[in-house]
């Protein structure tokens, strides 16, 4: 068994190295963490907003007051993605961030309709719809500005700039040096905008949202594209690979649009029309003691197995596995390439998310909102917070007690070699 872990480990480490190191992985990584504290923010707002003891019209009065915490934070998410793309692609080709980051934020919104249509097909001119600089806008404001950081680093590395003299102030300096790579780029993309609306009297956003986004969320909204994503994430991190941060690269655009959906659908006091989203990912794997769900596992070791080594690691992990931190439980175990314990490292995330899914399609635990709940915040707590309901609290303690069920035969094993190695 070792053997064969070994050889699959030379022909993956590569390919997820690879995966891991892409350019524009990294980038879209990066610009959804810069954006995270600002839906922190949001979040905390909708859940005082709405805290579940709060009468209809006290919650109407709070969101009249208070709704712009969310309104200028989640809704706009895209906003603050697209710029953060911008600023890191163009860093990455040691251009300057800044300018990299304005364009592409002004090449989003320079294919995005700047009106709205109401109810009784009326057209309002000038102004900009929440929902495409939030969950509707998402995927062709990543399309955007990628392609117009792409432009503007490639145009900026040809030397296409003015150079201004010594001794101008650098900040005049460097807007002169963005000032060709920023015209050519934004003219691609108002000719492509007045092409779209004057020849095919379309819009990009609903173009991108109907042929790419909405696909793309139907299928990862699902069951088994989610088990497929959670066992690559327990696949990669058993041969020591940071299986989060690589899956999350690909998936986070999907899930974090879903979340938004949730969370418009939540405050407009509608049925939730998805139940895979961040935070369903976030609260109900990661949440439940880091990757892999460990903190079950965390707690056998330390209390109920006999072996001197598995009880120290329990206990050296049990205070970070509580804030859902598990690295000393993967490489103290260790779980790295430990072929005792590779069976129940991948089936049980994918056994209770199978559960938490089903429970939430029957209706008998609510779907998270789309409030985002910092994954540090410890199992129950995050539950509730996330589904704004104790049910979401219990549900995590059933799925402890699981996992805890799949863990221990394979625990005792490993036990038992453990503390007959040093009678």
């Amino acid at each position: 068994m070792n053997n064969f872990m070994d050889k699959l480990a030379t022909k993956i480490m590569p390919v997820a190295n690879k995966l891991g190191n892409n350019r524009y992985l990294s980038v879209l990584r990066d610009a959804f963490m810069l954006s995270f504290p600002l839906t922190m923010f949001g979040s905390i707002i909708v859940v005082l907003n709405n805290l579940p003891f709060f009468s209809t019209q006290t919650k109407e009065t709070l969101a009249e007051l208070f709704g712009n915490g969310q309104n200028a934070t989640m809704s706009i998410m895209t906003i603050f993605v697209t710029f953060g793309i911008g600023y890191y692609l163009s860093k990455s080709y040691e251009v300057e961030g800044i300018f990299g980051g304005a364009v592409s934020l002004t090449a989003f919104l320079m294919v995005t309709p700047f009106f709205i249509t109401l109810e009784d097909e009326t057209i309002v001119n000038g102004v900009l719809s929440l929902d495409r600089l939030g969950a509707k806008g998402m995927f062709i404001g990543m399309i955007a500005a990628f392609l117009a950081a792409e432009l503007f680093s490639r145009i900026t590395k040809k030397g296409w700039q003015i150079n201004m003299p010594e001794g101008v102030p650098p900040a005049v300096s460097k807007s002169f040096a963005a000032l060709i790579p920023a015209i050519l780029t934004l003219t691609i993309f108002l000719v492509i905008n007045a092409v779209m609306t004057g020849i095919f009297n379309q819009n990009l956003h609903d173009l991108v949202y109907e042929m790419i986004q909405k696909p793309l969320m139907g299928l990862g909204s699902g069951l088994p594209a989610t088990l497929v994503a959670l066992f690559f994430v327990q696949f990669l991190w058993f041969f020591g690979l940071h299986g989060q941060v690589i899956i999350n690269s690909v998936m986070d655009p999907i899930w974090n649009t879903l979340m938004l959906e949730n969370l418009d659908a939540y405050k407009a006091g509608e049925a939730l029309p998805h139940i895979v989203t961040k935070p369903f990912m976030e609260i109900f794997t990661v949440g439940l003691g880091g990757s892999g769900m460990t903190l079950s596992v965390v707690l056998l070791m330390a209390f109920f197995m006999r072996s001197k080594q598995l009880k120290d690691v329990g206990r050296l992990a049990l205070a970070p596995g509580i804030f859902n931190v598990n690295e000393p439980a993967i490489f103290g175990l260790p779980i790295v390439m430990n072929a005792t314990i590779f069976i129940p490292w991948l089936l049980a995330p994918l056994v209770v998310t199978s559960i938490n899914y089903f429970v939430m399609a029957i209706g008998l635990v609510p779907a998270p909102t789309g409030v985002a709940i910092p994954w540090t915040v410890p199992i129950v707590i995050n539950g509730i917070l996330a589904t704004n309901s104790i049910l979401g609290g219990l549900l995590q303690i059933v799925d402890c007690l699981i996992v805890g069920l799949i863990w221990f035969p394979f625990l005792k094993i490993l036990d038992k070699q453990q503390f007959n190695s040093l009678a």
